[in-house]
């Protein structure tokens, strides 16, 4: 058996070449998500948008912990740009929910799973059949000792 100290080398090593694949395996998507030249609140806002089925301006604020205003602001701006859009209930006219725009949800579904895999893709490719093998059975052992309890 491996010394502790031998030990907590193998498991810094890992560490570093997970953060290091998981950066890699970013960038295109980052890439991409800068393209839409979004300010920083405008990616919260959006995040949020997309995790639910839409809310009220109200509920996205206390969620996000951000003035009404400022968040009124942030989606005449996202819906200017055709990322959400306002949606009044047909029972009460008087209540709206913030939705993001059909467009931004087939980006979500047909473009962003292709650039999320697309690094690891390309890089198994390049390595042969058997290390394909020996890299995704490395992966999934490791995985196995984490969840062990």
């Amino acid at each position: 058996m491996a010394s502790k100290s031998k030990l907590i080398e193998i498991a810094e090593q890992i560490d570093r070449d997970l953060r290091a694949i998981r950066e890699r395996i970013r960038r295109p998507l980052e890439a991409e998500i800068a393209r839409g030249h979004l300010t920083g609140p405008q990616q919260m806002v959006m995040r949020t948008l997309v995790q639910s089925e839409g809310m009220s301006l109200k509920d996205l604020s206390a969620q996000l912990g951000l003035a009404h205003s400022t968040v009124s602001g942030i989606i005449d701006r996202l819906q200017e740009r055709g990322m959400v859009m306002r949606q009044t209930n047909d029972d009460d006219k008087r209540i709206t929910r913030i939705v993001v725009t059909e467009e931004v949800r087939k980006f979500l579904r047909d473009t962003m799973p292709m650039l999320a895999i697309h690094p690891l893709v390309e890089a198994m490719k390049r390595v042969h059949p058997t290390e394909r093998r020996a890299i995704a059975l490395g992966i999934k052992k490791l995985r196995q000792a984490l969840e062990k309890p």
